[in-house]
């Protein structure tokens, strides 16, 4: 068996998941997101069964910049009483 988390930090029991790791009880593991970010104390690092990669959904520049000009186009399209798209409300 082997474990896979991308979706939230914290769901997975990383020194749970690492003693399992290391007792042979699980295989192998990947995550891309940890209970604590950045994982520097993560106890599954440096476990040769773990795949252990950043989670940057929108943690480049470039993705930090496009979603502060769709924030900006919302917010004069709103201003203007025109549809925002995606909006929820």
């Amino acid at each position: 068996m082997r474990l896979l988390n991308t979706a939230r930090g914290g769901i997975v029991d990383e020194f749970a998941l690492a003693q399992a790791l290391k007792e042979k009880r699980i295989a192998g593991a990947a995550l891309d997101v940890y209970e604590i970010e950045p994982p520097e104390s993560s106890p599954l690092l440096g476990i040769g069964s773990v795949i252990a990669t950043p989670h940057i959904g929108a943690g480049t520049p470039e993705a930090q910049e496009r979603a502060g000009q769709e924030a900006v186009q919302a917010v004069r399209l709103a201003l203007t009483g025109q549809a925002v798209p995606g909006a929820v409300n």
